[in-house]
């Protein structure tokens, strides 16, 4: 069949035609429609059949309208049409023209509307059998198994299953640690005897623990005092026991961050003094590992005391052990009891020292240098502990600085568990002896060296970055230039000074600079302006009480009180009083300082800056950095460092000498100054550093004020660190410790809160310890706050903020006058865009000044009450103070202070 597309002439009488034929039954075969069935409601409405139109067709004669023409059959007919618009022809039926749009709008399928019922779907296999269901679903996963398996989740019996497998290989764990300390393959069990009370008695203590008749075999130690080693082939374990005096600070720290467990020999009636208290502050701070509680001098009370003496004790000890046992330590039975309850119990670990080797010396001997007496090698002699100590590593040793190690050298151990029988023996109650002097000569004779430093892969000693002046320039000046440069220098060093008349220019260079506005001494002269800007309030005042105190004040004659007066250092006093006025000042009006009158607040203030938002507001942290942030070492990403560091450590075999060993370490370049102190009886520990801890950075720590300190700590004061197993003196910042980007600069140490240290130190990895120390007068160290090592960023910003305050002299609507903010009309100007705020939480603007004294015309967005205060906030970033120092003096023994110096409220007016 063909379609023509030419139209007939006759177009409306052959559609009238082929609407009034009857259409035929018709199939649809290979995409031909054939003509439906006629229906009794065609006959009514023949003109829904055949149209959508509702006129009258129009008469054929009696005629059927629908009627095939002669010669065409049924299933014979037009073929489809297609949706081209137009009518078609077709050449089997003369005339016939078919209007396309009229027979698709016709032939129509209905459509449901939204509210048809929807029937359930018809369910294939209904009427199988389960077994053919289950064979035909067999191996088929079912979506939530699907995403199990995704997750990797566990069903209940492999979750149980997996549960008690790890159960097992912890207590596995447990065990192995349990059996390798203090056993012949591993270090010595390292056990400290603190005593918290003055009355306990250490050499009893001692004489009980070195028990002869039970077949151990004790020997005294070299090198430090009050230490020996006992060795149990009954019970398969050696001891190791040294003592430190809580009054000794340095060394009851230096001992508590190596010793396995801390024995504390408390008193049946007190249980520790003041001294052990501070003692235990200490500790707990640092990290406490393994301790055990023992009671001396039980049995010397009467029978009838003891059970109120342990109760009470136990009460009082509840607060600082909770759910901890007292042994007695009176008799030869009972140390035997607490022997084997050292040997069993289990142990906690120190965060800072399970990732590093570290080292306790039993011995130590000194090689000085060919050239210089004052350096040489040092042979450390001890067990490996934490982890495998390699040769490439540097050492730290704790309070004399970081080193570089020559080699590892492998004698014979001086204390095995088992050592041959001397066969001369002739005490029957020493079941072994061990001869110092073989030992010695074995020593010698079996000397291997076990590694030695290999300079490629050795650390590097740097610990800073040498700054190169000429980094940042892009040109090299010329010689004009540099001239030029050299004449600014010395006009800029030429400071103009009020000085007497007939002063020369010799005596000049004596007079302090009063105004203090040289750029080394800005950040001081901002921590002191309140005693600058309130010297001569603060000097009339006091002068005033002191004629008041003069005419008022009795003198004791007993000589009580001048014992007393000689004790208290009136000097100390005035400077302690002049602090807490300061602190009270501070924490009473916070950041507020008075604008100076001698000098315009544009020149004061030049280096802060005015913020819309302190939180939201941006502040680049490559901003004006100081020269000495060209010395630090800075990493990329901190956090990421640290953790590949740590899976290294964990996954990564490393060369060297293994837990357990005895070894002799050759350190490289010592000062004698570190054999004389240990040979004075000082600890001496070394510590292997990780990759990039001999580096400085910036430090910041959260600490909190201890709550037995009072006094005021004021930033930027030389306080004395212990931070993991690092001891140093650095000046530190105060700031708050928040979530945003900028962090508030805080003038005194707070009690309620907790505050970030930050200070130049040498980069260590968290997690750390950390204590601060004050140091007084007379040498004793007071400990002052205690927390944990943040993070090392320096990028991290403190910023400090200025408020300056000014009075309402006349208040309108929405205007006030504002004075004594500013003292002339150009500082107005200066600080017009910064926004204004007051006390009372109005916003608002300056709009000009008004006169030359500094009035101004302010606008805020209500009106003002005349008991309110105006403040404007100022900000500049800054830095601490590179006042690094490894050297830590030794402090005298600690005494509680009976001489308070406390003021519990301090007069402002």
């Amino acid at each position: 069949m063909q379609l023509y597309s030419a139209k007939s002439e006759n177009t409306r009488e052959q559609k009238a035609a082929l609407l009034n034929r009857e259409p035929e039954p018709r199939e649809s075969t290979s995409g031909v429609l054939k003509p439906r069935p006629q229906t009794v409601e065609s006959e009514k409405f023949p003109s829904r059949l055949c149209g959508d139109s509702g006129a009258a067709l129009p008469e054929t004669g009696g005629k059927d309208p629908c009627k095939r023409p002669p010669g065409v059959g049924p299933g014979e007919g037009p073929p489809p049409a297609r949706l081209l618009g137009g009518d078609r022809k077709h050449p089997a039926w003369p005339g016939s023209s078919i209007d396309l749009v009229h027979a698709s709008r016709g032939m129509a399928a209905h459509r449901s509307g939204p509210l048809k019922q929807l029937n359930k779907a018809h369910k294939g296999g209904r009427h199988r059998g389960r077994g053919s269901a289950q064979r035909d679903g067999k191996g088929r996963l079912a979506p939530k198994i699907l995403s199990k398996k995704v997750r990797k989740e566990l069903s209940r019996v492999d979750q149980r299953h997996r549960a008690s497998q790890l159960r097992k290989q912890k207590k596995e764990a447990v065990l192995a640690e349990k059996r390798q300390l203090g056993s012949k393959d591993g270090p010595p069990h390292h056990v400290l005897v603190v005593p918290l009370h003055e009355k306990i008695s250490l050499p009893e203590a001692f004489r009980l623990l070195q028990d002869r008749d039970t077949g151990t075999v004790h020997m005294h130690e070299w090198g430090s005092s009050h230490s020996f080693m006992l060795l149990c082939p009954r019970l398969k374990h050696r001891w190791f026991f040294t003592s430190a005096r809580p009054g000794d600070l340095h060394t009851l720290l230096d001992m508590g961050k190596v010793a396995d467990t801390i024995l504390f020999l408390l008193d049946p009636l007190e249980g520790w003094d003041s001294t052990g208290d501070y003692c235990l502050s200490c500790l707990f701070a640092q990290g406490l590992p393994t301790y055990t509680l023992a009671v001396q001098g039980v049995s010397g009370l009467p029978l009838k005391n003891q059970i109120d003496a342990r109760k009470k004790l136990s009460k009082a000890v509840e607060k600082r052990f909770p759910n901890d046992k007292l042994l007695l330590l009176d008799t030869q039975q009972e140390a035997a009891i607490l022997l084997r309850q050292l040997a069993n119990q289990k142990q906690r670990h120190l965060a800072f020292r399970d990732r590093r080797a570290y080292l306790f010396a039993h011995a130590a001997d000194f090689v000085p240098c060919e050239e210089n007496n004052l350096l040489g090698t040092l042979k450390i002699s001890g067990y490996v502990r934490g982890r495998t100590l390699n040769v490439n590593s540097l050492l730290h040793i704790t309070g004399h600085g970081d080193f570089q190690m020559k080699q590892i050298d492998a004698p014979v151990d001086p204390f095995p568990l088992n050592p041959r029988v001397i066969k001369s023996q002739k005490d029957p109650g020493m079941a072994m002896e061990i001869c110092a002097a073989d030992t010695v000569d074995d020593m010698e004779d079996d000397l291997k060296v076990l590694m030695k430093a290999d300079p490629d892969r050795q650390e590097s000693l740097q610990t800073e970055v040498i700054p190169d002046p000429m980094e940042g320039e892009q040109t090299w000046p010329t010689e004009d230039e540099l001239s030029e440069a050299n004449d600014f220098l010395k006009e800029s060093s030429k400071v103009v000074k009020k000085v007497p008349k007939g002063t020369s220019s010799y005596q000049a260079e004596w007079i302090l600079d009063e105004d203090g506005q040289s750029d080394g001494e800005g950040d001081e002269y901002d921590d002191l302006e309140h005693e600058d800007f309130m010297g001569e309030e603060s000097q009339d005042e006091s002068s005033e009480e002191e004629e008041e105190e003069c005419e008022t004040m009795t003198i004791g004659e007993s000589m009580c009180d001048d014992l007393y007066d000689e004790k208290v250092d009136e000097e100390a006093e005035e400077k302690m009083l002049e602090k807490y006025k300061q602190e009270r000042l501070e924490e009473m009006f916070p950041d507020e300082v008075d604008t100076p009158r001698d000098m315009p607040a544009r020149i004061q203030f030049q280096k802060y800056r005015g913020l819309k938002s302190f939180r939201t507001s941006p502040w680049d942290p490559k901003e004006n950095l100081p020269q000495d942030y060209a010395r630090i070492f800075q990493f990329q990403s901190f956090t990421s460092t640290r953790k590949s560091i740590f899976k290294e450590i964990e996954e990564k075999e490393v060369e060297g000498a293994e837990v357990g060993w005895y070894v002799t370490i050759h350190v490289s370049e010592v000062p004698v100054s570190v054999v004389e102190c240990f040979r004075q009886g000082a600890p001496l520990i070394a510590f292997s550093l990780l990759p990039h801890e001999q580096k400085m950075s910036v430090l910041n720590m959260v600490v909190r004020r201890d709550l037995g300190n009072t006094e005021p700590v004021k930033a930027k004061e030389e306080l004395i660190f212990h931070c993991g197993f690092r001891r140093f003196r650095a000046s530190p910042l105060f700031s708050q410790h928040t979530a945003a980007d900028k962090h508030k600069f805080q003038r005194f140490l707070t009690a309620d809160t907790a505050l970030v240290v930050t200070v130049y130190a040498p980069i260590t990895f968290p997690p750390a310890s950390v204590l601060l120390f004050k140091q007084k007068s007379n040498g004793m160290h007071n400990l002052i706050a205690t927390g944990c090592l943040l993070s090392v960023d320096p990028d991290r910003m403190v910023i400090k903020r200025v408020v300056l305050s000014g009075h309402p002299f006349k208040i309108f609507t929405k205007m006030a006058v504002v004075r004594y903010m500013f003292f002339n009309r150009e500082d107005v100007l200066w600080f017009k865009p910064v926004e204004l705020r007051t006390k009372w939480g109005r916003r608002g603007h300056i709009k000009e000044p008004l006169g030359t004294h500094g009035h101004m015309k302010c606008s805020f967005d209500g009106k003002l009450k005349s008991q309110d205060t105006v403040l404007m906030n100022l900000y500049k970033r800054v830095f601490p103070k590179w006042t690094y120092d490894p050297y830590v003096p030794e402090p005298v023994p600690w005494v509680k202070n009976e001489v308070s110096s406390t003021v519990s409220q301090v007069s402002m007016e």
